[in-house]
């Protein structure tokens, strides 16, 4: 295994590579005793096992530091876990500290992207009665046994198990509690819903049954423990989130075990595998809805990342997929199961609520916005919003004379969610600005800054090895490269105005007291066209702006703001400094608090304009040279980006943002082209793309990747036409070494490209003799070429293809 160099972060999360500070060459020391008397690959007379070592070691150095990544870090590189924790692990010694010592190590190398499971490969026998321990450990409510820090550790680890099932190890545990056993934990009628959609099932069901009838007491103990695992981990979640107050101080703890659970359900569903009956359980727990309606959400500055984190998770549950068969859902299918939910909610209402007639009996389109639905169900009392519920086998039913112990606004939240008009994901990709605001720039939570450690949690999606469709591969990677190439943007940007330095002038306006090569403070700006949308859209189909700058810089410099070309991406800027005159700017401050750096917009380049107002074409004609230093650029501005804003502005009196700007940004034209990449991304998800069968599910991480080899393909394409790829005959034949050429025509002048190549056919089927290789096929006809030269029809002979005289 390769190990990394003796590294710790600093108050800053920055690594280094030295270790200085008497703090902690006094750790290092300690470590690296302690490791040589017991654990130390090198040394040869180590002191025998003591179970007492790994319970100090926990204590004083792991929970005593808080968990501090730098102890966990030392302890790792020393080879703590392969050589000392499950070397000697067994039932026998297994403890609170053992366990949770085992689960920081694995985390660690998570978090340095080293390989984490191929120690516990190596001694397997004792992996499941350890991973039982966890599972129990996980749904611990008392945090006196266990904190609520130790369970955040703990749900870390099972999140990388869950991530890890192309371990045979790893998979064997988890498969147990992600089965179809699971479903158990559904409410009765919930379950024979489910049962009723795919008849299928109700066999694999009662088969369970029977087996479960088998199993001795104990036996069925234990599966009933892991198939209700997620559900009760589900409702010890909802008991915390239930806790944190909506005002006034928070425990950081509890925020924490929120994302790391929100994290671990997130994943879970974007696996197939994890995902195909979990996504029910989910469901039935109503989850999500507990979220929105949590006071951690509501709470601005603690619940950001929360928010983040559910949005996430709300985008999975409704993913445009078959659980079952993991089919990709077209529009058409996904409008119809929207449809065949409020018509099932309008035949309840119908048949069992008489003050729900005039919602019973009018047309889905009038009724299915989120509007509609408050408006109609809001006056309803929580009894009847409980029964209604509980109908549609969403609640158990409603004891006669008693009051729904549920809280109005979540049954309101639960029927609405549910049942209002969805957006179709390409819909909203297509509402989706390409250029990063200022918003998403200074976003530590889905743009990390280069100092991040990986301790903490990230509301971005993963490349794994397995993605649910193809829309869901490109989309992960539209959003992924998005957000890299706004992290260079920002380093582009703190680079370019830190340069400029921004202060306020005397008069309350902005002075600009330096200068930057690839920025300029903007003289006018105008927005000069607004076209009208495209039929279907609610977006303008062009918005169209003239900025002016002086170019008031040495001749190169100017030079190259005139060589700005069509399509190159620049970014606008509005900054308000609130610093005075001559203050110095300080990196180790936050940058957008010291320029007043208020708003960030992309723009496109679609020219530089004459004398005349004209832009003036590309073209091998020299561009006219104009005179002065005022130079005006026609730019395409964002149309999504620009109806957002301005549907802002006239709901919320927000402030026009395309009024304000003082700053234009340019790039490195070889580093820039992010906009037409995603641009490209966005309208291949807005086709139809065919992929081949051979190759779609190999795409998306399933199925046997050597079945793609064309050796096993059962359409192989035997004669192939190379045109003019071969300069000669001896060309060809240098190119497939290890193979007899026979060529069609025996006249060596005639022997001329193109040529066409038959290969021989793999995969034959027969009986196997001696002289045949495995495939059905002598050796000599396995390793023929067919060689014919030939004449491309409708182009006409080659000049090389007369013989030569």
């Amino acid at each position: 295994m390769k190990r990394r160099s003796p590294c710790y972060q600093n108050k800053g999360g920055h690594i280094q590579t030295d270790f200085s500070g008497t703090c902690l060459e006094a750790q290092m020391v300690f470590k690296w005793q302690l490791a040589n008397k017991y654990w130390a690959p090198h040394v040869k007379k180590k002191l025998p096992f003591d179970s007492k070592v790994i319970e100090d070691v926990y204590t004083k150095e792991i929970v005593k530091s808080k968990f501090a990544i730098r102890k966990i870090m030392l302890l790792e590189f020393s080879q703590y876990l392969e050589n000392y924790l499950w070397m000697n692990y067994s039932p026998e010694v297994s403890s609170k500290a053992y366990l949770m010592s085992i689960c920081c190590m694995v985390n660690e190398k998570f978090r340095e992207n080293v390989p984490a499971w191929e120690t516990f490969k190596k001694k397997p026998e004792h992996f499941p009665f350890f991973f039982k321990c966890i599972l129990e450990a996980s749904l611990v409510e008392n945090d006196n046994e266990y904190s609520l820090h130790e369970q955040t550790v703990l749900l870390l680890f099972l999140d990388h198990c869950f991530n890890s099932l192309e371990v045979d190890l790893i998979r064997g545990q988890v498969q147990q509690l992600i089965s179809l056993p699971m479903w158990m934990a559904l409410q009765p009628k919930r379950l024979e819903q489910e049962l009723k959609k795919t008849p299928k099932l109700r066999k694999f069901w009662n088969l369970i049954k029977k087996n479960d009838e088998k199993m001795d007491e104990e036996k069925r103990m234990r599966a009933y423990q892991e198939r209700r695992f997620l559900s009760q981990l589900i409702q010890k979640f909802i008991s915390v989130l239930k806790s944190i107050p909506a005002s006034g101080p928070i425990s950081m703890d509890k925020v924490h075990y929120c994302e790391r659970f929100i994290e671990l359900m997130l994943d879970l569903e974007a696996l197939l595998p994890t995902r195909r009956w979990f996504n029910t359980v989910l469901d039935d727990s109503h989850l999500v809805v507990h979220c929105y309606l949590s006071s951690l959400a509501k709470r601005e500055k603690e619940g950001h990342l929360f928010c983040q984190l559910l949005d996430m998770l709300k985008f999975y549950t409704g993913f445009e997929i078959n659980d079952q068969t993991g089919n990709a859902l077209t529009e058409n299918e996904m409008t119809t199961i929207h449809y065949d939910r409020i018509t099932s909610l309008q035949r309840t209402a119908f048949a069992h609520f008489p003050e729900l007639y005039d919602f019973a009996l009018s047309n889905v389109a009038a009724v299915d916005t989120r509007d509609s639905l408050v408006k109609l169900f809001g006056p309803l009392n929580s009894n009847t919003l409980h029964q209604v519920a509980s109908h549609l086998c969403l609640l158990p039913p409603l004891p006669a004379g008693e009051d729904s112990t549920y809280d109005k606004d979540f049954l309101l939240e639960l029927l609405v969610s549910r049942h209002e008009r969805r957006i179709s994901q390409i819909q909203q990709l297509n509402q989706m600005p390409l250029y990063p605001t200022e918003k998403i720039i200074w976003d530590e939570n889905i743009v990390p800054t280069e100092y991040y450690s990986g301790e903490g949690c990230l509301a971005l999606p993963k490349l794994n090895l397995q993605f649910l469709t193809l829309h869901d591969y490109l989309l992960r990677n539209f959003n992924l490269f998005r957000l890299e190439s706004t992290y260079e943007i920002r380093q582009d940007i703190e680079d370019s105005v830190s340069r400029m330095k921004p202060w306020l002038s005397e008069y309350g306006g902005v002075v600009f007291g330096g200068w930057a090569r690839m920025a300029q403070p903007i003289v006018s700006f105008t927005v000069v066209e607004v076209a009208k949308p495209n039929i279907g859209e609610n977006w303008p189909m062009r918005v169209r702006a003239d900025v002016t700058v002086n170019l008031n810089v040495r001749d190169s410099i100017k030079d190259e703001w005139e060589g700005l070309r069509k399509h190159d991406v620049c970014f606008l800027i509005t900054v308000r400094p609130t610093q005075p005159y001559g203050t110095k700017f300080d990196r180790r401050r936050p940058f957008v608090e010291q320029t007043g750096l208020m708003y960030v917009r992309g723009c496109e380049i679609q020219g530089m304009l004459d004398e005349k107002g004209r832009v003036i074409e590309e073209g091998p004609e020299p561009k006219p040279r104009l005179k002065g230093d005022c130079r005006t650029y026609r730019v395409f501005l964002d149309p999504n980006q620009y109806q957002q804003d301005m549907t802002n502005t006239i709901q919320n009196g927000a402030e026009d943002v395309y009024e304000t700007f003082n700053i234009i940004m340019r790039r490195k034209p070889k580093e820039n082209n992010f906009k037409a990449v995603l641009e490209t991304i966005r309208n291949l998800m807005n086709t139809d793309c065919v992929v081949p069968d051979w190759l779609h599910d190999i795409i998306l991480g399933y199925g046997d990747p050597s079945s793609a080899h064309y050796s096993k393909m059962p359409n192989q394409i035997a004669t192939l036409d190379f045109n003019d790829t071969f300069l000669s005959i001896d060309h060809l034949k240098a190119s497939f070494p290890g193979y007899h050429i026979k060529v069609t025509v025996d006249n060596p002048l005639l022997q001329i490209p193109p040529f066409r190549i038959t290969f021989p056919i793999k995969g034959g089927k027969g009986k196997k003799r001696k002289e045949e290789d495995e495939n059905g096929e002598k050796p000599e006809e396995a390793k023929t070429l067919i060689v014919e030269p030939h004449v491309i029809p409708n182009r006409g002979p080659y000049p090389y293809n007369q013989p030569k005289r």
